[in-house]
């Protein structure tokens, strides 16, 4: 029996028929979100897209569980909490029950990837370099 697990919120969850149920973004409409998408990874961490619920290419998946990445959620406010730098890219992470939670720190539209446990020790944030290049490094740096 497949057993459908939260990952953030209720519109974002993993669940056993293969298709990975994510809900684009608020700000998902930005123009710079549509640049992101085409620089999407083919894989991370070793694992292959995975079908999503939306046709919006804003939303991308990959592996099981899921690592899911939306592009256009609101940027974090000014922080030195959780913030890493990798390859560049500026990254605010937060601990969940089942994972963990990174945003892109000083762009804005932001790109949230949200990864499992099972990838969680050393999170893929590389692969999404080129995606988040995409978006003008604003003011706010990890420091």
């Amino acid at each position: 029996m497949a057993v459908c697990a939260l990952t953030l919120t209720a519109s974002l969850a993993a669940c056993g028929d293969d298709t990975v149920k994510a809900t684009p973004a608020d700000n998902a409409s930005n123009p710079l979100c549509a640049k992101v998408a085409q620089h999407w990874p083919t894989t991370v961490s070793n694992q292959k897209s995975r079908k999503v619920s939306t046709d919006s290419p804003t939303v991308h998946a990959w592996g099981d569980p899921a690592i899911i990445a939306r592009c256009g959620v609101t940027p974090p406010r000014p922080t030195s909490t959780g913030c890493v730098s990798v390859d560049g890219i500026d990254w605010v992470g937060s601990k969940l029950s089942d994972g963990g939670r990174y945003v892109t720190y000083g762009r804005t539209p932001a790109i949230e990837v949200l990864v499992p446990t099972k990838y969680n020790s050393l999170p893929p944030l590389g692969a999404f370099t080129a995606a988040a290049k995409q978006i003008k490094q604003g003011p706010h740096r990890c420091s």
